[in-house]
């Protein structure tokens, strides 16, 4: 991967980024984990779904919930986007403030440090190919352990939203991202584009998230603190998925 240092905030990103390359090389290496990953990825994503349908339901809040749930704690496939930001590290150093990227560099190390806790509650769960319910997930949750990575984990999201909510409201932020569109997707860096822009429009449709940060972090710091407590039943079983209605493991 290629690297560019030259400031502190350039430097976490690709630091970053190198953290989440390795998880995709992982995770390329075994079709096992791969299955298993998204199998956890799709149980968790029907469970925020859940915790948040009236958020979702909200005209002001429904587009950055689907923005953490999609592009930074979901279960997509986000290789090539990560390879893309990574070439375009240089450029964005060029066109955006030192703040900005450093916002970009804790977007991608809350993506890592969910990918990296998945893992590790798969050692935890019944086999790779079998679904579980909520009483297993708790159990499992537990003897990962990692509390601390947990709480990092909420953490990073009121860091990363709270930045966006700042960056929306500067019209220069809004004009660099516009200035890099041409040159990104004609550098192949579309998915990256696409990533970068989603975050700000969800976030300037809210105008003004505080309200939508405090209560993600009041619901899934309960949610840390029920199943840490001992608590097997946190939350209602999640809906069914598609697979899981088709039947497949």
């Amino acid at each position: 991967m290629a690297t560019h240092r030259s400031s502190p905030a350039a430097a976490e990103l690709v630091a970053q980024l190198e953290r989440v390359h390795a998880l995709h090389v992982a995770r390329a290496g075994n079709p096992i984990l791969a299955g298993a990953l998204d199998r956890l990825a799709d149980w968790q994503s029907r469970r925020l779904a859940m915790t948040y349908a009236d958020l979702a339901r909200d005209p002001r809040y429904g587009a950055a919930i689907a923005f953490f749930q999609a592009e930074l704690y979901g279960g997509k496939d986000f290789s090539r986007r990560d390879a893309e930001l990574g070439r375009i590290v240089p450029a964005m150093s060029r066109l955006l403030p030192e703040r900005v990227i450093l916002t970009v560099a804790r977007a991608m190390e809350l993506n890592a440090l969910s990918h990296e806790l998945d893992a590790k509650l798969l050692d935890h769960l019944p086999r790779a190919d079998a679904q579980f319910k909520v009483d297993e997930y708790c159990r499992a949750f537990r003897r990962a352990g990692r509390q601390p990575d947990r709480r990092r984990q909420v953490a990073l999201i009121g860091e990363v939203g709270a930045a966006l909510d700042r960056y929306v409201r500067l019209p220069m932020i809004r004009r660099a991202l516009v200035l890099m569109r041409r040159p990104a997707r004609a550098a192949g860096l579309g998915d990256l584009q696409a990533f970068l822009e989603a975050g700000f429009d969800a976030f300037h449709r809210m105008g003004g998230a505080s309200t939508f940060l405090s209560t993600v972090a009041a619901r899934e710091s309960a949610v840390l603190d029920a199943i840490f407590g001992g608590s097997n039943a946190p939350f209602p079983e999640p809906p069914p998925g598609r697979r899981t209605r088709e039947g497949s493991a």
